[in-house]
């Protein structure tokens, strides 16, 4: 079962209480020492009857007792010791039992005989797979919850035990938990001005605008398994069961075969056979194996937090940013989802796939709209996942979806995908670029045009009309990838204009004759990868010349790109990150001096992570951290390793790998504004 749910009420007023998916199972034709109950636990399986035959003071046969504890029918009750038989009715029968998990890191199972009367205390423990049963020798019905404790607070309820209908209850947000609260996090503070809004910005870095940190309209899918039953199953299958439900099988490609399938972009498979070529395979390793830790260390779960990350830590505290504006929850910037699907496509590494699964499922809901007036825009980063008030595609990003969709064929991130396909339309009353007036805003805009970004706006929009081509065949949507394809090609100074008019009618870029304009933010959230796809499917050769030539000159050095366009010669960031750009064109080019060049822009570790000759990690204050950590340097230096290790291996194997510690490498930040 597949259950999903949009947050349509307002923040200010509407608390969700609680919310579940409920089964009624028919007990009436079974003796209440014939119903059974399960819960599955991290530790003991939690088995008894309803009227418990075991444990009393009187003995009613070893028959009747392990009938019970197996889950059977006991045996004629005529063979049963008087004194018990005499005497069932004294025995009290429990009609209500409570599996609650608030928390990642406990769980506790209650009872009670009935309405009105006192709880008790059955069991405790950690993490609980999810998993409850109730029935009878007649039948029952198991549910299971996946994400049980990581999406705390949740619980499996069963009710009603005692009567004729038993209610099976998986709580996704469980009535014994205070209610869900979606209201933000902070006041106005002043900001109800873009120049107060601005110096918020520079200060805590959270975009922030009255009104814009809204949940309305974010969502929610969660997977369930119901199972019914003709005879009460024995523990062991119910065991297996529950680990099945909480990680269920997954067939995976062999990433051979999709390798000489060539989708996707550009990757390779993992090969350590040169010294420099082992450091960064053992660095993509070992990044994706502490960012999977961390997610337990720092507890980054709970319903609408599981599969998201931090985006920046704080070595001060030695703890993530959590509470700091823009610093806070990742949201997918600079493509941590595309990092860690690249690294399963390349490897089939089960833990990195799970990682990269949850990421999937929740930034593609929870940090996306999808009804309101944000409908298809994502979410920024922020302390709140709907907090900050950049609503862009650049979050809703379909480049983000698409390995999952195409290695599952999921229906439901495939309905996600398709709704991406009109929401250009939300950015003619969504204006990205509000706060900050430039030279291009003042241009005046044709009739039927917004002002759009290449790569943190187009490039998304792209990879959702793609999909919908390539899923449906429906030749509209490939004819809208074009028009833009060519129609950047043909602006005088293509890719490097970094923005223009966009026809939303056409799809075409419209030319008003700019400069260049360079962003650093451009080409990292997937216009890297799609541009490869694109050009690859779609014979474009405008486009093809435009994107080389961005990706040529962003990274060149300033005397060359200064005898090449003039000045001015704008800040540079992320120039670890753009090796990758810098390593497409010599590939495309066959430019050996090229190669060479992006080699050492990689292993200079230039505003980026570094690549450690052996692993960085280590504690301190009993923390374990790896040195100068962000989800920014990190997933951009995975992408730009998996990249280079595929277009330039031999330059990569000359070059000299500069340690992320040697005096005056610059580190890793955030410049400019975002």
């Amino acid at each position: 079962m597949v259950h999903s749910v949009v947050f349509d009420g307002s923040a200010s007023k509407d608390f969700v209480s609680a919310l579940g998916v409920r089964a009624s199972v028919p007990v009436k034709d079974a003796a209440l020492h014939d119903r059974h109950v399960r819960f599955a636990t991290d530790a003991q399986f939690f088995a008894e009857g309803v009227r418990p035959l075991t444990g009393l003071r009187r003995d009613p046969g070893i028959a009747f007792k392990a009938a019970q504890v197996a889950g059977r029918a006991v045996p004629p009750l005529d063979a049963m010791a008087k004194a018990v038989r005499s005497t069932l009715e004294r025995i009290p029968a429990w009609g209500d039992f409570r599996l609650d998990q608030p928390t990642a890191n406990g769980w506790t199972i209650t009872k009670r005989t009935a309405p009105d009367y006192g709880w008790i205390d059955a069991d405790e423990g950690h993490r609980a797979p999810g998993l409850a049963y109730v029935g009878s020798p007649q039948g029952g019905a198991a549910l299971g919850v996946r994400y049980f404790w990581q999406r705390h607070p949740t619980a499996l309820h069963i009710d009603g035990a005692t009567g004729d209908d038993a209610a099976l209850t998986a709580w996704l947000w469980s009535p014994e938990a205070a209610a869900m609260d979606m209201r933000p996090y902070h006041g106005t503070m002043g900001m109800e001005r873009f120049d107060a809004q601005n110096e918020g910005l520079s200060v805590t870095y959270e975009d922030y605008e009255p009104g814009w940190d809204d949940a309305t309209g974010i969502a929610r899918t969660s997977e369930l398994m119901l199972w019914a039953f003709p005879a009460t199953p024995d523990t062991a299958l119910l065991q297996e069961m529950a680990r099945m439900q909480a990680e269920p099988p997954q067939l995976m490609i062999a990433p051979e075969h999709l390798h000489a399938a060539q989708v996707f972009g550009d990757w390779g498979l993992p090969d350590r056979s040169t010294p420099n070529r082992a450091a960064i395979e053992n660095q993509l390793s070992n990044l994706v194996d502490f960012y999977a830790g961390e997610v337990d260390r720092r507890a980054w779960y709970g319903f609408w937090n599981h599969g998201d990350v931090m985006h920046t830590y704080d070595s001060d505290r030695h703890r993530w940013r959590y509470d700091i504006g823009g610093f806070a929850w990742d949201n997918s910037e600079l493509s941590p989802d595309l990092w860690l699907w690249y690294q399963v496509l390349r490897t089939g590494d089960a833990k990195t796939w799970r990682f990269a699964e949850a990421m999937t499922r929740h930034t593609g809901e929870v940090d996306v709209y999808h009804s309101g007036r944000f409908k298809g825009m994502g979410t920024r980063h922020g302390v709140q996942h709907w907090s900050d008030s950049s609503k862009q595609p650049r979050v809703s990003n379909a480049s983000y979806r698409r390995p999952f969709y195409y290695l599952t064929a999921d229906e439901r991130v495939g309905d996600l995908l398709h709704d991406l396909i009109t929401s250009d339309q939300t950015l003619t009353t969504v204006e990205i670029g509000r706060k900050v007036p430039n030279a291009a805003k003042k241009l005046a805009l044709p009739a039927g045009t917004i002002e759009m970004t290449f790569g943190t706006t187009w490039c998304p929009l792209a990879a959702a009309w793609l999909t919908e081509w390539e899923r449906t065949g429906d030749v509209r949507w490939r004819d809208r990838v074009v028009a833009g394809l060519d129609s950047i090609g043909r602006l005088p100074k293509g890719w490097m204009t970094g923005s223009a008019p966009f026809d939303l009618a056409s799809g075409r870029f419209v030319d008003q004759g700019r400069g260049v304009q360079v962003s650093h933010l451009n080409a990292v959230f997937g216009a890297v990868e799609v541009s490869a796809e694109l050009i690859r499917l779609l014979d474009v050769p405008r486009y093809r010349a435009a994107w080389l030539d961005y990706c040529r000159w962003y990274n060149a050095p300033q005397v060359a790109y200064l005898a090449r366009f003039g000045p001015p010669f704008g800040p540079r960031n992320l120039r670890e990150g753009h090796s990758r750009l810098t390593a497409y064109a010599a590939f495309e080019d066959r430019d050996a001096a090229l190669a060479t060049r992006a080699a050492d822009e990689f292993f200079s570790g230039d505003a980026g992570l570094g690549t450690w000759p052996s692993d960085p990690r280590h504690r301190v204050d009993g923390v374990l951290e790896w040195p100068g950590v962000s989800t920014n340097a990190s997933a951009q230096w995975g992408l730009a390793a998996i990249q280079n290790l595929a277009l330039i291996p031999e330059a990569l194997d000359r070059a000299t790998i500069v340690a992320p510690d040697a005096p005056g490498r610059r580190r890793q930040g955030d410049t400019g504004r975002d």
